[in-house]
């Protein structure tokens, strides 16, 4: 008899690296468009560090 085990499906998180932005602040500080800025933020989660790091790597400069 064959047996078929299933488990709980697993869900990551990640682990938030500095103070979280709000998708508002974020889109402000680097001048995004709101669809841009929602995607970045739903694929890299609210971390201001790992953002600041992404927008530093596409070279986009902070609004001052």
């Amino acid at each position: 008899m064959t047996s078929v085990t299933t488990s709980a499906p697993t869900t990551t998180r990640k682990v938030l690296r500095g103070r979280p932005y709000s998708l508002g602040e974020f889109t402000r500080k680097y001048r995004l468009d709101e669809t841009e800025a929602k995607r970045l933020y739903e694929k890299f989660g609210p971390s201001a560090t790992e953002l600041d790091l992404l927008m530093a790597a596409k070279r986009r400069l902070p609004a001052h």
